[in-house]
């Protein structure tokens, strides 16, 4: 780093001749050529999980898309957007997988509690009969007790004791 006069407050970065190490990882992304391809490959080789890597990956596909809209591209503009295109479409890969496994987990969740509402509702009716609306009312509050708690209480409490635990207050 080169630093102009006190004055001036700022500093020339002599991207190539930065040591090659995390800290200056970010100017060297910034750099041309050599530097950049090393210093993406760098980036490229951190674990999934590290978070400047995704920050990192995310700024380059930021940087992919705005050269791509461009009508006027140079040859090494091109060059670093054929480079980042594996590098997108592997990210754009993972980030579909996990909305597929968030998905699955969010259905599985659903049905989980979909098979307790309808635990709860079939206990109340074997119990009582019918479900009136008032009894209805009440699985709401029900529904995030877990089945060791409220199968004892669905059992051993009157219509009336489960109204006032759970619904109406009277």
């Amino acid at each position: 780093m080169y630093f102009l006069a006190p004055g001036l407050r700022a500093a020339i970065v002599a991207i190539h001749q930065l040591p090659k190490t995390p800290d200056t990882l970010w100017l060297r992304v910034l750099g041309r050529g050599k530097v950049q391809e090393r210093a993406i490959d760098e980036l490229e080789a951190l674990p999934d999980n590290n978070s400047y890597k995704e920050i990192g990956l995310e700024l380059l596909y930021n940087l992919r898309n705005n050269l791509a809209a461009e009508k006027k591209t140079n040859e090494t503009d091109r060059e670093l957007i054929m480079r980042l295109k594996p590098l997108y479409q592997q990210e754009k890969e993972q980030i579909q997988q996990q909305s597929r496994q968030e998905g699955r987990q969010e259905g599985r969740q659903e049905g989980r509690q979909e098979e307790r509402r309808t635990t709860i509702e079939n206990l109340l009716r074997v119990r009582f009969g019918s479900i009136d609306n008032e009894l209805q009312s009440i699985v709401e509050t029900i529904l995030p007790l877990s089945p060791e708690e409220f199968t004892p209480l669905l059992i051993q409490l009157s219509r009336e004791e489960l109204l006032v635990r759970f619904g109406r207050q009277s």
